[in-house]
């Protein structure tokens, strides 16, 4: 018996939307963001209606609880948008098909959740290191002390280098402009 056409495209769509999920839960662990958001995350954003929670558990084999508690990230970090359907009570779940909008919403969650605590806590560790702006001048330090101040100073200005980066990026993700992201970029390439 042949497969009818209609049947091979759902199973074509159905294997490249298992590799696209598995992919992407794998790329963004790698990263350090959460598998199954990220599962959920590209679940829907490949999907064009709404989906609920019950529907998310069944397709990807997960508990309420997981389900819910990525959504609820998912939702805080803008990816995911919570929508109501006329006639159910159930709450559905659509994400940001922006990938433009989707990159600046990371950046944005990134920025927050890990530059801006990495700085503080550098900065907090370096005043107890050497008090506050009127504490102990470099000359009272011991050698131990000056070396690791000097460390945590260079790891600050790396730091702030990544900041100032993604503010840099930001309006220019924003307002899309590919050609010249590409030319930032390729500004690191050596010429052919």
């Amino acid at each position: 018996m042949i497969d009818s056409p209609d049947k091979a495209q759902r199973d074509r769509h159905e294997e490249a939307l298992n590799k696209f999920i598995l992919f992407w839960g794998e790329m963004a662990s790698n990263w350090g963001i959460n598998r199954t958001m990220a599962q959920i995350h590209a679940y829907l954003y490949a999907r064009e209606e709404a989906a609920d929670t019950d529907h998310l558990m069944d397709r990807l084999q997960i508990s309420r609880g997981n389900a819910n508690m990525n959504l609820r990230s998912l939702v805080n970090w803008n990816l995911v948008r919570k929508v109501h359907i006329p006639g159910s009570r159930k709450d559905y779940f659509l994400a940001e098909k922006d990938v433009w909008e989707i990159t600046l919403q990371i950046i944005r969650e990134r920025e927050r959740r890990e530059i801006q605590p990495v700085m503080q806590q550098l900065q907090e560790c370096r005043e107890l290191l050497v008090g506050q702006p009127s504490g102990p001048c470099p000359a009272e330090l011991s050698n131990a002390e000056r070396h690791f101040s000097e460390r945590l100073d260079n790891l600050m200005k790396l730091m702030e280098v990544f900041e100032g980066l993604s503010k840099t990026l930001l309006p220019f993700i924003q307002a899309q402009n590919v050609e010249l992201l590409r030319q930032l970029v390729g500004l690191g390439d050596s010429p052919e």
